[in-house]
């Protein structure tokens, strides 16, 4: 890596809501610090090599959950995977609240958290590092010419196809179908193959249903469940 320092990015998504409860408080003010992979990236530390996995908590694979929300499917994961490593990465501070909430009542040791652009974090995890990544109900941006916000677009993929490894599983649920027509025009370009395309009741085997997607069901709108693999495995 060089010593130039990053392109500055235009980042959309909110970073603060509701005020803070006061356990909410208390978890970023003790919990955040030690979990946190703040202070990794290149935006942070221009020139900076790429990120150790070794400061990973854990053994094993290392997974990616991109916008955590509340935490519920990265608590799950984490508990039902212990023998992987998983990082989460969310720039919302109430969600990252809620998150650590929930690891201290789980008890999992195998998560670490990037509370940050995603893409500050692509700059500095090395190349084919990823086995899993999870995309679930990303904010939609709804308005056509918002669309270029949208994860699903070559300024993510791009970043993301380099880190994951080939036969690296890329997982993305939603329940707006212009982001389903978006991501299967966008994701294969980016070095992707669709492996399964599945509606309700038939999401995958270890999934848990998050508050996104409950509040998807009882406005109506109807869950998809897409499965790519990173060519090249």
């Amino acid at each position: 890596m060089t010593d130039t320092p990053p392109e500055r990015r235009n980042f959309y998504g909110r970073v603060h809501g509701k005020t803070l409860r006061p356990a909410q408080k208390a978890y970023l003010a003790e919990d955040l610090g030690r979990l946190s992979l703040r202070g990794v990236t290149q935006a942070e530390n221009p020139g900076r090599a790429r990120l150790d996995l070794g400061v990973l908590p854990g053994q094993g694979p290392v997974w990616l959950e991109i916008g955590f929300g509340g935490g519920e499917h990265l608590v799950h994961m984490a508990a039902r995977h212990p023998d992987v490593r998983l990082i989460g990465c969310e720039p919302f501070v109430n969600g990252i609240a809620m998150l650590l909430g929930k690891i201290r009542a789980a008890g999992v040791a195998n998560l670490a958290l990037h509370p940050g652009d995603v893409r500050d974090l692509f700059d500095v995890l090395p190349d084919a590092c990823l086995s899993k990544v999870f995309l679930n109900y990303p904010d939609p941006w709804p308005k056509a010419r918002h669309h270029r916000r949208r994860f699903v677009t070559p300024g993510y993929l791009i970043p993301l196809a380099r880190v994951m490894a080939p036969g690296a599983e890329f997982r993305v649920a939603t329940d707006i179908p212009d982001y389903v027509r978006q991501t299967l025009e966008e994701v294969p370009k980016a070095g992707f193959e669709l492996v399964r395309q599945a509606g309700p009741d038939e999401a995958w085997e270890d999934w848990i249903s998050t508050r996104y997607e409950q509040k998807a069901l009882r406005e109506g709108r109807t869950p998809h469940y897409l499965t790519f693999r990173r060519a090249g495995g």
